[in-house]
């Protein structure tokens, strides 16, 4: 099932549209393209930092995780080793 992206209404839209439904009406019905498109583009490169620094914590996150299991399964083992090694 295939959706035409002019049909999907976006949050952002909703904003902007209650922010000021004629800047909305031109862009979106008679594509009108804006007039701060510097400023548009700073606040897509700030989303995508973001983005970036989000992905960054879930990376280390997953690896902290990971080292954290991997030094509990090393003192299980070090300590059946002391445990059996003492019989």
């Amino acid at each position: 099932m295939s959706r035409d992206n002019d049909s999907i209404l976006r949050a952002s839209e909703i904003g902007e549209y209650l922010y000021c439904s004629r800047a909305w009406w031109l862009r979106r019905v008679r594509n009108v393209p804006s007039d701060n498109v510097a400023s548009l583009q700073a606040g897509q490169d700030e989303h995508d930092r973001h983005a970036r620094s989000v992905a960054g914590y879930h990376r280390q996150r997953r690896l902290a995780f990971l080292l954290g299991t991997l030094a509990l399964l090393t003192a299980v083992v070090a300590l059946l080793m002391a445990l059996g090694g003492a019989s």
